[in-house]
């Protein structure tokens, strides 16, 4: 099974490119939790200390997640189940002008 991230801003600079796709076992139920924790392995302190809070271990609200275009808050945030070929787009904070 094969899921696509997709960087922008930041974690874009972090991880040195704007799109990754993860390979994970066939039958593996895969998670937005689990993609996370798969690029924590790759890609080590920097991109856990953006994508987590030290103190709490949870991710840090001012992050959007979107599955092929649709808010993974209005399916099942963290826990969302991902399909073989999803994208997972992870979103920094918009700022308006």
């Amino acid at each position: 099974m094969q899921v696509s991230v997709r960087f922008f801003t930041s974690l874009r600079e972090i991880v040195g490119k704007k799109e990754e796709t993860l390979t994970f076992p066939e039958g593996t139920e895969v998670t937005v939790n689990m993609v996370l924790e798969a690029l924590v392995q790759r890609y080590g302190a920097r991109f856990m200390e953006y994508v987590f809070d030290e103190k709490t271990g949870e991710v840090r609200g001012f992050l959007q997640f979107l599955i092929n275009g649709k808010s993974a808050t209005a399916l099942n945030g963290l826990q969302t189940k991902l399909a073989d070929n999803d994208v997972l787009a992870i979103l920094p904070p918009v700022s308006g002008g």
